[in-house]
């Protein structure tokens, strides 16, 4: 692994590479050298073990509902999603735009003398400068003055009601497990001796790698494999599947794709990696596409493939509590096998999003608090998501195989960017907005956006999904005129369109002949 992933030297302390003022800042709010634990008295109403989003939501919102609320991270508060996650790659995908953005002026009549100058230390140090801002929302003191008691350190479930942190014993009538994942290691022969970044070391890059390998090409993968291209990188993205984004709708996918290679990626796909050898300061990877060897030298490698959960040291036998490689085993209300503890988030769920993580947390906290209220099922959630591609691909409920297998007959409605006003003023157009529905009914069932701001657009079609309005209806809505988010609507008039059979016009016609 690589060096520079956050560490804790002798004394305990939390260190992030490079310790500059921001990275500082950040160390201070989310894992504060000085902090003294609170001492435990009585029994808590509800432990959260883990400080990422729903170790967060869970203890704030049951301390602001008067519950004695207790919250345990070892490591940094905020999790993936502040630390290495969400916050830092979506400033390094912002930044790698405006790159994309200053070289295709051209196209719309803005002309640049010259390179585009990318500085990437001021492009690391931007990023480390946001995230210690928004740290300050994850912060040790903020949810101690929420009614929190932070506990940083270690935690271990000692018995069925018991965690010891710091030499503590605390006891509790409810707990919720949210220790989350962490990148999988891949069993690729010289890889860990060769060294390699995951999410959790890239961010604390200070110079870009000429040379990169990526391998995975997920979400994860995919948006820094581009970000770092328009960076300037040569990339190499290794896919073991016969396209990028192979969970994603094909169409969308096979549009990410066509960009990437527009773009300098070099692909690998199908390809199987045989071993790592690192050399001379440099990494070759030799692998197998198609039974011909090949291989490529790099600087660095980024591995985007595969989560691990994060159950060891817990003490979950002791707990009693059911687990396995994939994580903590729960119901569909959270609960875990010992009935006290729950879980949540990517602990336990197969959506690892920070806002499924939020929505699972309030799942838990109805479950867990309240058993004289009806119980909330994690199944019941509408989960939207979205990758950070340039264009992006939002999706949220069925795809169009789901839909068949579980014989749910539809209609699809497809409506391309390329007929939308906006997106051609834009110069957006390869894109699209797929819609599916019950057929015969106009329920939304899914949909799929491909579009620069898709993450933006899909929640009109969650907003309709989770309040069952019919597509039809979406016609009625206006929207303003420019937007790219008009291929909704237009694309609810394309269903309506449809549904116009030919007895209908038959009768429209006879009506509008006898008004002549």
């Amino acid at each position: 692994m690589d060096p520079s992933r956050s560490l804790a030297d002798e004394a305990g302390t939390i260190t992030v590479p490079p310790m500059d003022e921001h990275n500082r800042e950040l160390v201070e709010n989310v894992h504060p050298p000085a902090w003294v634990n609170p001492q435990p008295s009585g029994r808590y109403h509800l432990v959260a073990i883990g400080a990422g989003t729903a170790g967060l939501v869970s203890s704030a919102a049951s301390a602001g509902l008067g519950a004695r609320a207790a919250l345990i991270e070892k490591h940094l508060m905020g999790g993936d999603c502040l630390n290495v996650g969400c916050v830092p790659s979506k400033c390094l995908i912002r930044a790698s735009r405006a790159v994309a953005d200053a070289r295709d002026g051209a196209a719309f009549g803005v002309s640049i003398n010259g390179d585009v100058d990318v500085d990437f230390p001021a492009i690391m140090e931007r990023m480390r400068r946001i995230r210690s801002r928004i740290s300050h929302h994850d912060s040790a003191s903020r949810f101690r003055d929420l009614g929190v008691d932070v506990y940083l350190g270690a935690a271990r479930f000692t018995g069925p009601r018991t965690i010891e942190v710091d030499g503590r014993t605390i006891r509790f009538n409810k707990a919720v497990i949210t220790t989350g994942a962490r990148a999988a290691r891949l069993p690729i022969q010289g890889l860990e001796e060769a060294g390699y970044l995951t999410n959790e070391t890239v961010f604390s890059l200070t110079e870009l790698p000429a040379r990169l390998a990526v391998i995975g090409g997920g979400p994860i993968g995919c948006e820094l494999a581009q970000a770092f291209r328009r960076f300037g990188a040569k990339v190499t993205l290794f896919q073991d599947k016969p396209h990028i984004l192979e969970r994603e709708d094909g169409d969308a996918a096979e549009i990410v794709q066509r960009r990437f290679v527009e773009e300098g990626i070099e692909l690998a796909l199908e390809a199987r990696i045989d071993r790592v050898v690192a050399e001379s300061g440099a990494r070759t990877i030799h692998y197998t596409v198609g039974g011909r060897q090949k291989r490529v030298e790099v600087d660095e490698i980024l591995v985007g493939a595969g989560r691990a959960p994060n159950v060891d040291g817990l003490g979950l036998d002791e707990a009693g509590v059911n687990y396995d490689k994939y994580g903590v085993s729960v119901d569909d209300n959270l609960r875990t096998s010992n009935r006290r503890i729950f879980a949540a988030g990517d602990i336990c769920m197969r959506w690892k999003f920070t806002h499924a993580a939020d929505f699972a947390a309030r799942i838990v906290i109805q479950n867990a608090l309240f058993p004289f209220l009806p119980k909330k099922r994690l199944s019941a959630l509408t989960m939207p998501w979205c990758t950070y591609t340039d264009p992006e691909v939002a999706h949220v409920g069925m795809y169009e195989h789901d839909a068949a297998e579980r014989g749910i007959a539809i209609d699809t409605i497809v409506k391309p960017l390329a007929e939308v006003d906006r997106a051609l003023a834009d110069g957006e157009e390869d894109g699209f907005v797929k819609i599916h529905v019950r057929k015969g009914k106009g329920h939304i069932v899914g949909a799929t956006i491909v579009a620069r701001h898709a993450g933006e657009m899909i929640s009109e079609l969650t907003l309709a999904m989770v309040n069952k309005i019919k597509l039809g209806k979406i016609s009625n809505v206006i929207h303003p005129y420019p937007t790219q988010a008009e291929a909704i609507r237009a694309a609810a008039d394309l269903y309506n369109k449809g549904r116009v059979t030919p007895m209908v016009r038959k009768v429209f016609g006879w009506w509008f002949g006898m008004t002549r």
